[in-house]
C-alpha cells in the first residue's frame, strides 16, 4: 500500500481529450477569471473610494469581493495551465496548499454572508440601534473573525485530510484539488476523522442557515410594513441578492461536500464544484450591482472619472 508520504504529485481530472477542446477550456476560463476579476475589482474600487459607501453593509460587501477573488484565483489559473498546457500533474504541497486556500476563502465567505444578514437585520428591523451595534469597531471585529475561522477551519482540514495514508492512487476526479476527491484515495476507514470534521463544519454551516432563515422572518414582516412602495423596493433589492448567492452557495457547496459516494459521479461532481466554486465569485458583483442603486452610481463614477483619465 502507498501512503501520502510516498506520492509527490497527484493527477487532476483531463476535462478534454483533444486540442481543439482543451483550447475552448483555457478560453472559458480566462474569460470567467477576467469578468471575476473586473467585476470584483471594480466593486472593492467603488467602496474604497467612495465615501458615500463608507457603510457597513458595504464593508462587509468589499470583504465578501475579497474572498470571491480569493476563490477564483486559487482555483481557475491552475485549471488554465491545465488546459493551455495539456498536463494534468499538480505537486503535492501545490494541491495542499490548494485545498488550504480554498477553503481558507469559501469559508470564510460563509461566515461573511452570515454577518451581512445580521447587517440587514439591524439596519431594517432595529434602525435606531445600528449606529450601536455596528459601529466600525464591531464591524472590524466581526470581519476578522470571518476571516479568522475560515483560517482556522481550512488549517484543521488541510491538516487532517493531508495527514490521511493514500492507498488508491493519485488521481482525482476535479479539476483542483478538493477534500472529497483527496477522501477517495484514502485508505478504508482512515477518513473516518475528516468526515467527522466535514460534519461539525457542515453543522456548522446549518447553524449559519438556520440563523439567516430566523432573521429573515422579522426582515420581511418589517419590510411588508413600510407604507412606501419605494421603501419596500430598496430593502428588498439588499435582501434578496443576498438570500439569492446564500441559497446557491448552501446548497451546492454542502451537497458536494457531503453527498453520499453511491450517487456521485464525474460529471456531477464536476458540476457542483464549478456551481459553488465558479458560478457565485462570477455572479456576486452582478448580483448586487444589478440590485443597488447607491452601489451602481459608485461604479459609474469610478468607470467615468477612468475614462476622464484617459
Amino acid at each position: 500500500m502507498s501512503n501520502s508520504s510516498s506520492i509527490s504529485h497527484f493527477l487532476l481530472l483531463a476535462l478534454a481529450d483533444t486540442r481543439q477542446l482543451q483550447l475552448l477550456h483555457f478560453c472559458l476560463f480566462l474569460g470567467i477569471s477576467l469578468a471575476a476579476l473586473l467585476a470584483n475589482g471594480l466593486i472593492i474600487s467603488a467602496v474604497a473610494c467612495g465615501h458615500h459607501l463608507h457603510t457597513p453593509m458595504f464593508f462587509f460587501l468589499l470583504n465578501l469581493a475579497l474572498t470571491d477573488l480569493g476563490c477564483i484565483c486559487t482555483t481557475v489559473p491552475k485549471a488554465m495551465h491545465k488546459s493551455l498546457w495539456d498536463t494534468r500533474n499538480i505537486s503535492y504541497e501545490g494541491c495542499a496548499a490548494q485545498v488550504f486556500l480554498f477553503m481558507f476563502f469559501i469559508s470564510a465567505e460563509y461566515s461573511l454572508l452570515t454577518i451581512m444578514c445580521y447587517d440587514r437585520y439591524v439596519s431594517i428591523c432595529k434602525p435606531l440601534h445600528y449606529g450601536t451595534l455596528l459601529g466600525s469597531r464591531a464591524c472590524a471585529l466581526m470581519a476578522a473573525a470571518a476571516w479568522a475561522s475560515g483560517f482556522l477551519n481550512a488549517l484543521l482540514h488541510t491538516a487532517n485530510t493531508f495527514s490521511l495514508p493514500l492507498c488508491h492512487g493519485n488521481a482525482l476526479g476535479q479539476f483542483f484539488c478538493e477534500i472529497p476527491q483527496i477522501l477517495k484515495l484514502s485508505c478504508t476507514h482512515s477518513y473516518f476523522s475528516e468526515l467527522g470534521l466535514l460534519a461539525v463544519s457542515g453543522c456548522l454551516v446549518f447553524c449559519c442557515f438556520v440563523f439567516i432563515v430566523f432573521s429573515y422572518v422579522p426582515i420581511f414582516r418589517s419590510v411588508l410594513r413600510i407604507p412606501s412602495e419605494q421603501g419596500r423596493h430598496k430593502a428588498f433589492s439588499t435582501c434578496l441578492p443576498h438570500m439569492a448567492v446564500f441559497s446557491l452557495f448552501l446548497s451546492t457547496g454542502t451537497f458536494a461536500y457531503l453527498k453520499p459516494p453511491s450517487i456521485s459521479s464525474p460529471s456531477l461532481d464536476l458540476a457542483l464544484s464549478v456551481l459553488y466554486s465558479v458560478v457565485p465569485p462570477t455572479l456576486n458583483p452582478l448580483i448586487y450591482s444589478l440590485r443597488n442603486q447607491e452601489l451602481k452610481d459608485g461604479l459609474r463614477k469610478i468607470i467615468m472619472n477612468a475614462f476622464h483619465k484617459l
